[in-house]
């Protein structure tokens, strides 16, 4: 695929990335952003083009987790190779503005970075046998975590026949985010979709296998430039089509990144992202007569009442409430296991294998 011609600024460098990148220039080193990841392998784009780089020994030794290796999106500092090879070596990563993330798949208590420095994220749900508003607000709540400006896209109108309805539920879920209900196949409201777009701005689309996000990007860009499959009949759950996070450069000047489907998306950390996916359960919030209210079986609690009363989804309520036991669990898990995993002894494993009582059970897509 051919890129358009890329400058810093294209990418989204400003005046903030140069003051915190201005004592590494004074060092001959340069800047670029990072496009694509695998492994410890990256595509850089840089004002010389795409470059192929690999990380300094000194920098990988000093990583603390893999969450601190560079990811697609991060802003990173570079010294070239040997004249006329486009090739590099990354030397640090520039301090992130936003990023989002989750824990990794599995018993580890460890999060995974997915992207980096985006502006805009592109929460895609499909208008099919697999829309799920609870599926919905786990992305979102993980989304505005991360400092990320959160759209919701329901894809696939074309095969909706409750269209009202659910984009009704979508809105729900959605707090204040705004919610385009779309169709990558006709073309429906992908106008709607570039407005969020600017230029020089990055987005990023995630959501569960089979939604559309890669179709969509296509559509955006004008030509098939990610691979796509159809979902399968008999489910409507779709293949995992894009295999590893990828930067595109628009046309139009944005920049969009393509995800992996999710089947597995756990929380990592959460401080105020919470409330500020469940707004109007932390406008309820303030009727309660306590200001700790826990919303159980406090006396004159204000969401209890608004359950009661219908004002709020009894679904909603307890994914709100299924959604903070995570949170928590999490937060303990943390403080009884060491870091990332590493540098543990057996004892200490088999110590952690006994932890059952804090492992948690709940299914994250329900």
């Amino acid at each position: 695929m051919n890129q358009p011609k890329l400058s810093l600024a294209r990418l989204g460098w400003d005046a903030d990335w140069e003051l915190v990148f201005a004592p590494h220039r004074e060092r001959g080193w340069r800047a670029a952003r990072v496009a694509v990841q695998d492994k410890h392998h990256y595509v850089l784009f840089a004002e010389e083009g795409e470059l192929l780089a690999q990380i300094a020994g000194r920098l990988l030794h000093g990583l603390k987790s893999d969450a601190e290796l560079p990811k697609v999106g991060d802003w990173v500092v570079f010294k070239p190779t040997m004249p006329g090879e486009q090739k590099a070596v990354i030397q640090a990563v520039l301090p992130r503005r936003t990023k989002i993330g989750r824990k990794i798949p599995g018993r580890e208590t460890e999060e995974q970075v997915l992207v980096t420095n985006v502006d805009v994220a592109f929460v895609v749900v499909a208008l099919d046998e697999t829309f799920n508003p609870r599926r919905l607000e786990r992305f979102l709540l993980m989304v505005v975590e991360g400092g990320v400006k959160p759209v919701v896209v329901l894809n696939k109108a074309d095969l909706c026949e409750d269209l009202d309805g659910h984009v009704g539920e979508a809105k729900q879920s959605a707090g204040d985010a705004p919610v385009v209900a779309v169709s990558a196949k006709t073309r429906r409201a992908m106008k709607s979709v570039l407005e969020f777009i600017k230029p020089s701005s990055s987005v990023v689309f995630i959501g569960s296998s089979g939604v559309g996000k890669s179709t969509l990007i296509n559509r955006l860009y004008g030509e098939a430039i990610q691979p796509t499959t159809e979902v399968r009949d008999v489910d409507s759950k779709g293949r995992h089509t894009t295999s590893w996070r990828e930067m595109v450069v628009l046309p139009s000047g944005g920049l969009v990144i393509d995800t992996p489907g999710m089947r597995e998306f756990q929380l990592w950390v959460a401080g105020e992202g919470i409330h500020e996916a469940f707004p109007d359960i932390e406008l309820l919030a303030l009727k309660c007569r306590f200001r700790e209210c826990r919303h159980g079986g406090e006396k004159d609690c204000g969401v209890q009442a608004a359950v009661a009363g219908g004002a709020l989804t009894r679904e909603r309520f307890n994914n709100f409430l299924k959604l903070r036991r995570e949170i928590e669990f999490l937060e303990k898990a943390r403080k009884y296991h060491q870091p990332f995993g590493r540098g543990r002894t057996e004892m200490e494993k088999r110590k952690e294998s006994r932890r059952d009582k804090w492992r948690y059970s709940g299914d994250p897509e329900d």
